[in-house]
């Protein structure tokens, strides 16, 4: 599965960069293909394109504030809190491949 991911928390500093850390390596585990934007206090980080968006099978926006969806129109999105990728990374990724059928 090709997932693309967000990850933000309130400061921008920690979280977000743990996050991103713990998804990738769980996505990677689980033979999925993973790319992560940060949004952390230094700005957006790794940014997503419009090509890797049109070619995901999922985004994935882990944060604890806002994060802009408008350029996931016709994507499917899981929207979590980022203390759940914090906690168990690996069982989001395996809700996600159930929810999806893949």
């Amino acid at each position: 599965m090709k997932i693309l991911a967000i990850t933000a928390c309130t400061a921008g500093i920690a979280h977000t960069y743990i996050a991103k850390e713990k998804i990738e390596n769980a996505a990677r585990e689980m033979g999925d293909f993973i790319k992560v934007e940060t949004q952390g206090s230094i700005g957006v980080e790794n940014e997503l394109t419009p090509e890797e968006i049109k070619e995901a099978d999922v985004i994935l926006i882990a944060a604890d504030i806002r994060v802009g969806k408008e350029r996931f129109t016709g994507k499917a999105v899981v929207d979590v809190p980022i203390s759940m990728i914090m906690k168990s990374p690996k069982s989001v990724i395996s809700k996600i491949h159930e929810k999806l059928g893949k």
